[in-house]
């Protein structure tokens, strides 16, 4: 299977979700080993009647606390908070967490009705965007005519796709016969919607059993079996005639509801079921305080069996009729009945050979900044390198030192003062018992740094004594400690100048062979995908043999991270349009970088907008493999590349990861000195992740 999860969900209740989830985990059942169960939200964590189903039912190989994520009074505190970034993380990462467990994981929804009106987003839609998770959805069609139906379908679809989810399916649930036969004719002109599929509304589902019934009436048993609690409640009818016409009236499936004190009624309607003349009774309540005469009760005790369950309740009639009409009809996991009737349903509306081709083939490319962030975090947890953090007094470097190791997935060393920065984190309130933190200045490290120092840059006239002492500054003795294998990267800048962060670099660890130059990329993260920019922070006016090597680096740097590289050398020229020193630097890169590396997808010069609109890209370029479909974007300078990512940043909401340097034998990373703490996580774990690529 190319896809890991399916989420399914509905905007309003009774849209007939369990039917068509319970569907589609006996199909997912019979298809792989292990199959997991979650919803997102729940009313309430002590107990979810949907859950307990699918636990029971499918015995489910799962701890109760894996299958379910908030209640619904958590989820809309941390929305109306401003913190639904943080309750969508910690959504993923269980998602995520049980995507790696199990052959698939089956995610439902709570309709959208539940929350609060004041919640304008799409909780579902959401959770399922940043997870990468097709998403099903189902329709309640009963009351709508055809072509309403269809309305409702497309306009779902639209707001689906517009979300930036990928919509997998369609189900409208509860429809008439005809109304199906309708859609299906209006549906056959209709190519641009995925599959639709089309249930037929079933009475029977939504009629609650004597279980039911009994349970939240909390009724007393008289007489009953263990088989007649599945019987399903049709109708209910209250006997206030005389036996003889009361008769006339019964129906198949009625709850005969009457006063303990009507024997008659009691009586005559076993004999009439006995008889086989008279449509079967779904049950008998006896209604009121008194009870039944104890002459009809040892009567009813001879027989080894009798037809129908009798219950008990002290309720008058009246009060029970009207409380039965609210006991609602549910499928439980011992409701074989229904569960039959609900799979028969299920199984005649879906082309099952469509829908394994579906799961098969399809592999959903939706990667928003929460996804990306997530696989950042466990490539780095699975590789578990040690960064050096050479700013240890800044609050902001604290911060981001106490999260990544709180979430286990690096291991860092603070340099500067002890005594200091215990002290500013305590006075922070911040646990960085797990760092190590080192002093360059009584470190035993340093006379061995000092050394090997002096032997790399004696050539340019350093002394000893001057390496002692550049090796003592914390940019230096951090990239010393990479250099000599004590840490395998390191991040800095959140105070020190980019000189400051690359001078050490390229003094001591230097470049890797066959590239000439250091470059920086952003990993553009968009809210389903993410781009990669360079360079936009280190070269100023990069010749077109160094444009070549920045697309080159840059490519191999976006592989290193799932990304697909497609590469745009861009100029304010698309192919041969325009004329100028400026778009013939640019086709010259490319053509350099094309010779140098032809398994790559190159294309140049080439405007922003036909690289990434495909409408555009078919007017301008319409036989490119890369226009309207870029993923790496290679700017002309330092000026065009810097104004363009912060501008795209600011005017489109995008998460700007970066500035990640390439080209280095080993990864040293610089921060912007107006960084945020999450800027600072994610640097240090993608450093994290090229230092283990770097090592394989």
């Amino acid at each position: 299977m190319k896809i890991k999860s399916l989420y399914i969900s509905s905007h309003v209740v009774a849209a007939g979700k369990m039917v068509v989830t319970m569907g589609l985990m006996e199909f997912l059942k019979a298809k792989v080993h292990k199959v997991a169960f979650f919803r997102p939200f729940v009313k309430k964590k002590d107990f979810d009647e949907d859950i307990a189903f699918f636990m029971e039912r499918y015995t489910l190989d799962m701890q109760a606390e894996q299958t379910y994520g908030f209640s619904v009074e958590e989820a809309e505190r941390f929305i109306m908070d401003g913190r639904s970034d943080q309750m969508i993380k910690e959504l993923i990462i269980k998602i995520k967490m049980l995507e790696e467990s199990y052959d698939f994981v089956l995610i439902e929804g709570l309709h959208q009705s539940v929350f609060s009106n004041t919640i304008e987003m799409d909780v579902n839609l959401e959770v399922a965007r940043h997870a990468g998770t097709p998403f099903v959805n189902i329709l309640k069609g009963d009351r709508e005519d055809a072509s309403t139906i269809l309305d409702d379908i497309v306009m779902e679809h639209d707001n689906i796709i517009h979300a930036g989810c990928k919509h997998f399916a369609t189900f409208a649930n509860r429809l008439g016969a005809d109304t199906i036969l309708e859609l299906q004719k209006l549906l056959s002109q209709r190519e641009d919607l995925p599959p639709v599929y089309l249930l037929q509304e079933l009475n029977e589902l939504d009629m609650p059993t004597i279980f039911e019934v009994r349970k939240s009436l909390g009724c007393g048993v008289l007489r009953a079996d263990s088989s007649d609690y599945r019987r399903v409640v049709k109708h209910t009818k209250i006997a206030a005639m005389r036996l003889e016409n009361f008769l006339e009236y019964i129906e198949d499936g009625d709850l005969i509801l009457v006063p303990a004190d009507r024997a008659d009624i009691v009586a005559g309607a076993i004999l009439a079921i006995k008889s086989n003349r008279y449509p079967n009774i779904s049950g008998i309540v006896l209604t009121g305080k008194m009870e039944l005469a104890k002459t009809i009760q040892e009567v009813l005790a001879s027989f080894d069996t009798l037809p129908v369950p009798i219950l008990t309740i002290h309720d008058d009639t009246y009060q029970v009729a009207l409380k039965i009409e609210k006991v609602p009809a549910m499928i439980r996991a011992k409701s074989e009945r229904k569960i039959a009737l609900a799979m028969g349903l299920f199984n005649s509306a879906v082309d099952m050979e469509e829908l394994n081709r579906l799961i098969q083939q399809e592999n959903t490319t939706l990667l928003t900044p929460i996804m990306f962030e997530y696989s950042l975090f466990q490539r780095a947890r699975a590789a578990k390198q040690k960064i050096v953090l050479p700013e240890g007094l800044d609050e902001r470097i604290l911060r981001a030192a106490e999260t990544v190791l709180r979430r286990d997935v690096v291991d860092i060393i603070l340099l500067g003062n002890r005594a200091e920065i215990r002290h500013q984190s305590g006075i922070l309130g911040l646990d960085i018992s797990k760092a190590e933190i080192i002093d360059p200045h009584d470190s035993p490290l340093l006379k061995k740094f000092a050394k090997e120092f002096y032997r790399l840059r004696q050539h340019k006239g350093i002394t000893l004594d001057a390496a002692f002492d550049l090796v003592t500054s914390l940019s230096y003795f951090g990239t010393m400690m990479v250099q000599m294998g004590y840490a395998d990267g390191m991040v800095s800048g959140a105070t020190h100048t980019t000189q400051e962060t690359i001078r050490p670099a390229l003094q001591i660890i230097k470049t890797k062979p066959n590239t000439p130059i250091v470059s920086s990329l952003f990993f553009m993260s968009f809210e389903t995908r993410v781009l990669v920019y360079a360079d936009c922070a280190i070269n100023q006016d990069p010749s077109a043999e160094e444009l070549a090597t920045i697309a080159i680096t840059t490519a191999d740097t976006a592989q290193q991270f799932g990304i697909e590289p497609r590469i745009a050398m861009l100029s304010y020229s698309t192919g041969s349009s325009g004329k100028g020193a400026e778009v013939e630097k640019v086709a010259s890169a490319t053509r350099i970088a094309r010779r140098k590396r032809p398994d790559l997808l190159i294309e140049g010069p080439i405007q922003y907008d036909a690289a990434i609109d495909p409408v555009v890209a078919s007017k301008k370029l319409p036989n490119s493999k890369v226009a309207g479909r870029a993923t790496i974007f290679i700017f002309p300078d330092l000026n065009t590349g810097n104004n363009t990512y912060k501008a795209v940043q600011r005017s489109s909401g995008a998460v700007a990861i970066g500035p990640v340097l390439q080209g280095l034998k080993k990864p040293i990373n610089d921060l912007s000195r107006g960084c945020l703490v999450a800027d600072i996580v994610n640097t240090i774990v993608i450093t994290a992740i090229q230092a283990a690529e770097e090592q394989s």
